[in-house]
């Protein structure tokens, strides 16, 4: 019976191919000759082998040259030859053997050499000792270390704050805390490279919008919120369904770059109306701005609760090394547990937290210093203004100001040789000046070559007047 059904099976397959189409056969026919040929075919061919002499691989080896580890750099680069400071940077300092007014370190509240904070400082490192050889969660926690972030978010009005033992790692180390890959970073061009830097390890979607400019940004939020709605049809018919894009906007208080103040009250608009979160970056703002120092917040008259996070360094105003971030305690009590800088990194030493205390009892007994300040800001601001082939960058109550050129060379390295002639000859009349520096590979958007000039609370009516009628006379000497 099997014999018979098999030929049965036969006859039936004969029979199909007989009535089979010729282009169906002809295909299969194809497709078994390409079969049979990949099978018996080489995967690829062996090429022959020619064996080099000793002599031909020597000379292989000798015109070898490896990619150089480092970029070439001139020995002349303004960073390989150093200004050397001898004695502390404070209202007069010596440079390179000569004694200047000092118009470049930001010693806003002229802290640095004060004998209070010195006292403060010398007290605790006979406690303590020098250092702290631990992370905050690695017996790297001072009870010094408490006070200060329990004073730093009580003067903030603040529910909590968190010290960092370094001032750039501060914001580079918040933003990607909380900002993570698939949200949406707004962020000012003028943005500075601490925050560049945390929004690179932040992995997000950054879109970035001109300098200060909101209607820019809010271009850049509705966009935004058209493109939510593409991907989230529930987004209007259950909001609670619909997957969420986390949206944040970074700027800074007080820019670094350009000295200007960035519009909070039109920021805070933009926030609720996009339901965005606030970032504020108050490293050159804090201790300057408003009538006790507390910020561009406080400038503003703006609620401190209608920010979300904010940052500054202890390394202006202070006089001391590191940072803080201030807010919500939920908020801040993320960052002890994701912020790098602070669980990788050694704590701030004990004698720098204790200087810090004393220089927030000083900005506290003296609100009037911040006053003096102001107004001194804007006698350098509009001393300097008029002075040939220079123009004043940054906003009149900037203690930060820059000098461009008024018309560039055309070429970025003659412009900050022809900068760095005015700066040299300006600490040879006895005012201490410097560059702003940045790393121009490195910059998202390279500022203008410029000379900082700071003002300090320390700098009498004679200095300003001397240091403004001394960068003019050298620049008419230089560039006309």
């Amino acid at each position: 019976m099997a014999t018979v059904a098999e030929q049965w099976v036969l006859v039936e397959m004969v029979q199909a191919l007989y009535e089979a189409p010729a282009y169906h056969l002809i295909l299969e026919g194809i497709l078994i000759l390409w079969i049979i040929r990949l099978l018996f075919s080489k995967t690829y061919k062996l090429q022959e082998r020619s064996d080099l002499t000793l002599k031909e691989k020597e000379e292989l080896i000798e015109e070898w040259q490896p990619e150089p580890l480092v970029p070439p750099v001139s020995k002349d680069h303004p960073a390989l030859n150093y200004n050397i400071v001898s004695g502390p940077p404070s209202h007069n300092i010596v440079v390179n053997g000569k004694e200047c007014i000092n118009f470049a370190s930001f010693n806003f509240l002229g802290l640095l050499d004060n004998p209070r904070l010195k006292a403060a400082a010398l007290a605790s490192l006979k406690k303590y000792g020098v250092g702290t050889c631990g992370p905050r969660g690695f017996y790297g926690t001072f009870d010094v270390h408490l006070d200060l972030e329990d004073r730093l978010a009580k003067f903030m009005k603040t529910e909590e704050a968190i010290i960092y033992s370094y001032g750039f790692a501060t914001i580079a180390s918040a933003i990607p805390a909380y900002s993570k890959r698939g949200d949406i970073v707004f962020v000012d061009k003028a943005a500075c490279f601490a925050i560049q830097k945390g929004l690179q390890a932040s992995r997000s979607d950054i879109k970035l919008f001109n300098h200060n400019d909101m209607d820019d940004l809010e271009r850049l939020l509705k966009e935004q919120e058209i493109e939510d709605q593409k991907q989230n049809p529930d987004l209007n018919k259950n909001p609670r369904k619909a997957r969420v894009t986390r949206r944040f906007i970074i700027v800074e208080g007080l820019y670094m770059n350009t000295g200007t103040v960035c519009p909070l009250p039109e920021l805070v608009k933009l926030k609720y109306k996009y339901k965005a979160r606030i970032f504020l970056e108050e490293s050159l703002s804090f201790g300057v701005l408003g009538e006790h120092g507390r910020g561009v917040t406080e400038h503003f008259g703006i609620n401190i609760d209608d920010i979300d996070l904010i940052s500054a360094n202890m390394e202006n105003s202070l006089a001391s090394i590191g940072g803080f971030c201030c807010g919500r305690s939920f908020v801040i009590d993320h960052q002890r547990l994701s912020g790098q800088g602070y669980c990788f990194s050694a704590s701030l030493p004990p004698l720098l937290a204790a200087a810090a205390i004393e220089a927030l009892n000083i900005m506290e007994e003296n609100p009037g210093i911040f006053a003096v300040l102001k107004e001194k800001c804007k006698r350098i601001h509009k001393a300097l203004q008029g002075i040939p082939g220079l123009k004043v960058v940054g906003e009149s109550i900037s203690p930060a100001l820059h000098l461009q050129l008024e018309e560039t060379t055309g070429c970025r390295e003659r412009d900050v040789k022809l900068l760095q002639e005015i700066v040299t000859q300006c600490m040879d009349r006895g005012i201490a000046l410097t560059q702003a520096r940045y790393l121009e590979k490195e910059e998202k958007y390279l500022p203008p070559p410029s000379i900082r000039v700071v003002v300090t609370v320390e700098q009498t009516e004679e200095d300003l007047e001397k240091a403004a009628s001394t960068i003019s006379e050298v620049a008419q000497t230089v560039l006309l």
